[in-house]
């Protein structure tokens, strides 16, 4: 919801409406996002697409860190296909 908020809140809506299948059509375009946002421990990689996406800064406050590099493609291919502007 941090990461595609609007697209978070339509599906809540839209659900909250009855419109049952536009709320799972939303969920189907957020699934890569979902599967990839825990690819690490929570919220390294939430935290790493704000960044992406020029919501924060760089930095990470430890204990955590950055997200792994060999994730960061699968983060960035989930984030466009949730139709996320980088």
């Amino acid at each position: 919801a941090n990461v595609a908020p609007l697209a978070v809140h339509n599906a809540y809506q839209a659900a909250l409406q009855g419109q049952i299948e536009q709320a799972q059509q939303i969920d189907r375009a957020l699934l890569g996002l979902h599967q990839t946002l825990f690819l690490e421990a929570n919220p390294i990689p939430v935290k790493w697409a704000l960044f992406k996406m020029g919501l924060i800064g760089a930095t990470i406050r430890l204990p955590l860190t950055i997200l792994s590099e060999k994730f960061q493609p699968q983060v960035v291919e989930a984030m466009q296909q949730a139709g996320i502007e980088l």
